[in-house]
């Protein structure tokens, strides 16, 4: 049986876990990508509580994975953004999705997937092995954006 932790474990899986296993970080990462890097925006996205959420983004910003950067100074406040380590968990965020859309597929608008990540240079979407569907070019995170078919959060 696994513990709460992986130590001692010879296995990138459980090193990776350690880091980006916790129920919030990759749904802070996936606002992060799509815009949201102020505290405010993230929780009212996720419907997490403040001090959780806090407790998270400064994890994130000590692993490297955020960069914190000031847009306030009084009240001071500041925005997070993906470092190249965190932008390399792009491929992590389109596997799921595409795992999600394929064996736990969203029910509702018209059973349409709820997100669509498409290719910048000619909104062709991209497929689950990063390529793009419609000119064939192999994609990478800045090369694509989001095409959001259905809110994120259902209404209350």
């Amino acid at each position: 049986m696994l513990k709460n932790t992986y130590e001692g474990q010879v296995c990138s899986i459980a090193r990776s876990l350690e880091l980006i296993g916790e129920r919030w970080t990759l749904l802070i990462v996936r606002d992060i990508c799509r815009g949201l890097g102020r505290l405010d925006d993230m929780q009212k996205s996720l419907g997490v509580a403040r001090n959780v959420l806090t407790n998270r983004l400064e994890r994130l910003v000590d692993e490297g994975i955020l960069e914190k950067r000031a847009y306030q100074e009084h009240p001071p406040r500041c925005e997070y953004f993906l470092t190249e380590k965190g932008i390399d968990l792009w491929p992590v965020l389109v596997s799921m999705i595409k795992w999600g859309d394929k064996y736990e597929p969203y029910g509702g608008f018209d059973g349409l997937p709820p997100v669509i990540i498409r290719h910048k240079e000619c909104a062709g979407e991209v497929d689950e092995h990063f390529t793009c569907t419609e000119c064939g070019a192999r994609v990478w995170a800045r090369d694509c954006y989001v095409d959001r078919r259905v809110p994120l959060r259902a209404a209350a």
